[in-house]
């Protein structure tokens, strides 16, 4: 049994590297499993402990996850270490929950239309399967955690504006369903610090004592001045991928996360304590060019280096 405790404790900001899973949604070049395992254990020895490690989804449809159970295993291996896989209907929570992974992840999107794009699903099902992803984690041996994200909380690419009203009747059905703690997402960065501090100042009222995850995407500049704001909101689990990799491939327009090097020099910035190395991090996307030779990698901290140092750090 994984204790919410253990893993997200309450007097720290958990920081969760998402690259193995969403930011592989949209490379045209994935890496091998050997080259994600060098990712994930080069991360984990700059002090990265929280990784996203793929999703249970159809192999046919989505090959960069097929060897899921593999880097399941791998992040198993190391002490401390805690991974965290997607599912999307009961096929994949079954076969989640059978690989032994610490944390199970679920999407209910909080528009009626990327629901049926991304998930061919209503909400009222999608909120259906929470509840059945709650029931079998009860009755699972390890119990895993449970957290349920709002995709397209802060406004939807094909819908426009989102109500926040409607993202909040979400997050209290996702919490009535048995979830361990809820997140937002603003899919295709719609939003600014505004919005996303009113926004997850609710959710963090309505969630009492359980923790409060933001992810955020740098669609249009504004991802880290969002962390910025969501941190200040009380979210206390953020999301970014290395070198901004990633996206949503159903929903229109959508760019990377937030750079995961830079979300972490925000936190240390702020007086947040992260325990991970930047340059020791930011060495790691030499992995990354090396398995995905084509693909863009962003960040401030790579291009400019630490304040204190005189050269960049990395290209």
């Amino acid at each position: 049994m994984t204790r919410i405790q253990d893993v997200y404790p309450d007097n720290r900001v958990s920081l969760r590297e998402v690259g193995l899973r969403d930011g592989l949604q949209l490379v045209k070049k994935f890496p091998s499993t050997a080259g994600k395992q060098r990712w994930m254990r080069d991360e984990y020895g700059a002090g990265v402990r929280h990784f996203e490690v793929g999703s249970f989804l159809p192999a046919n449809t989505f090959p960069q996850f097929v060897d899921v159970r593999e880097i399941v295993k791998t992040i198993a291996s190391l002490p401390g270490g805690h991974g965290i896989a997607l599912t999307l209907n009961e096929r994949g929570v079954n076969e989640a929950l059978a690989s032994g992974v610490a944390e199970i992840a679920t999407v209910v999107s909080a528009t009626e239309e990327h629901s049926q794009a991304n998930a061919r699903r209503s909400r009222e099902q999608a909120i259906a399967n929470v509840k059945r992803l709650c029931d079998l984690r009860d009755a699972s041996p390890h119990r895993p955690i449970v957290n349920a994200a709002i995709s397209m909380a802060l406004g939807c690419s094909i819908t426009g504006a989102v109500d926040p009203k409607e993202v909040l009747m979400l997050v209290e059905k996702c919490l009535e369903a048995g979830v361990d703690f809820v997140g937002i997402a603003d899919t295709v960065g719609y939003a600014g610090p505004k919005q996303v501090g009113d926004l997850t100042r609710a959710v963090v009222k309505m969630s009492g004592n359980k923790p409060v995850c933001v992810h955020l995407h740098d669609t249009r500049g504004m991802g880290i001045a969002n962390a910025s704001t969501a941190l200040d909101a009380g979210a206390r689990i953020l999301d970014g991928s290395l070198g901004g990799l990633g996206g949503c491939p159903f929903a229109p327009g959508a760019t990377g996360n937030v750079v995961f090097e830079d979300l972490v020099f925000l936190c240390e910035s702020k007086g947040f304590a992260t325990g991970i190395d930047i340059e020791k991090l930011i060495s790691v996307r030499g992995i990354l060019r090396a398995e995905m030779p084509g693909e863009t990698l962003y960040g401030g901290l790579a291009r400019a280096g630490l304040p204190d140092r005189k050269t960049s750090v990395a290209a």
